[in-house]
């Protein structure tokens, strides 16, 4: 869960955060916004609807805060993405539309990155969540699980078992449960494109 300090709780915030995120999700706007085309526009309204939420329930708004939470859950539901309010801070991409699933405690940093299939979830008979530094990726298929801290840069590989802490920065892991693999991190996967 977000610190208080992270949180959106003013409208200048809000608008920061939606601004920023908007740019991650390229050729979102008129038509294809406005009729849902295609998966990008449908991630983008999950996004906004995420971000307004969180900021009327944290200005203590009642009324929109409830209006703006149903409708979440609405496209939640449709969309099988289930993240919860002040979970997540400013810059998390949501890669396609597929299940991806985040305990109500768990801690996501700046630029994190979701793929489907993903999961961040307590483990064993704790609330124990993962906490997520900075520009985390985690690939398709891959599960945190318990308290464990993934540091800031690092790469999760598709189908991993994160059930350890990452704490060197900046590297790749990957397999069941996950090591490290590569001194390769996200930032070297975006030098290749």
């Amino acid at each position: 869960m977000l610190s208080k300090e992270s949180r959106i709780s003013d409208k200048k915030t809000l608008h920061d955060f939606l601004e920023y995120e908007h740019a991650k999700y390229a050729n979102v706007s008129g038509i294809k916004y406005l009729f849902q085309l295609g998966e990008q526009s449908k991630l983008w309204k999950h996004q906004m609807l995420l971000r307004k939420a969180e900021y009327y329930t944290n200005s203590n708004n009642a009324i929109l805060g409830l209006w703006y939470r149903y409708r979440l859950n609405r496209i939640q539901d449709r969309l099988c993405i289930h993240i919860p309010l002040n979970t997540c801070d400013r810059g998390l991409k949501i890669m396609h539309v597929g299940p991806v699933l985040l305990n109500w405690n768990v801690t996501v940093g700046k630029d994190c990155v979701l793929h489907m299939n993903t999961g961040l979830v307590a483990g064993g008979t704790t609330d124990d969540a993962p906490i997520l530094e900075d520009n985390v990726i985690i690939g398709f298929g891959a599960v945190v699980v318990g308290g464990t801290r993934i540091a800031n840069g690092v790469a999760v590989g598709a189908n991993a078992v994160v059930n350890k802490s990452i704490d060197e920065p900046n590297i790749t892991v990957a397999g069941v449960p996950a090591k490290k693999i590569s001194n390769h991190s996200r930032a070297d996967w975006a030098k290749t494109k």
